[in-house]
């Protein structure tokens, strides 16, 4: 299962920048990969690490702007077409026997 998390943020004012800069430290310590811009994503191992994820997520949201989030399993994941451009080194293909979650 994956956790994508999708924000637009304000970033003109200082304090703006600041929380943008929060948010996204957090989002980097808490286990996510950025897919694109403003578009990150982690591995879950069921319900139970959504529902901890969630509530991280909840705790640590900026005080302005547009945050939102997608839980898809890794079928729905491996589906997903890149129309334009390169694969990001975290996006190389492993099988299941590859992966191991903790």
């Amino acid at each position: 299962m994956r956790l994508l998390v999708f924000f637009d943020l304000p970033v003109v004012t200082k304090a703006e920048r600041h929380a943008y800069t929060v948010f996204r430290r957090f989002l980097l310590n808490d286990g996510y990969d950025m897919i694109q811009f403003s578009v990150y994503g982690r591995m879950l191992n069921g319900n139970d690490a959504l529902e901890k994820h969630m509530k991280r997520l909840i705790d640590n949201l900026p005080p302005d702007g547009s945050v939102r989030c997608l839980s898809v399993t890794e079928k729905q994941f491996a589906n997903m077409k890149l129309l334009v451009g390169m694969p990001l080194f975290q996006e190389k293909k492993v099988n299941s026997q590859q992966m191991l979650l903790f």
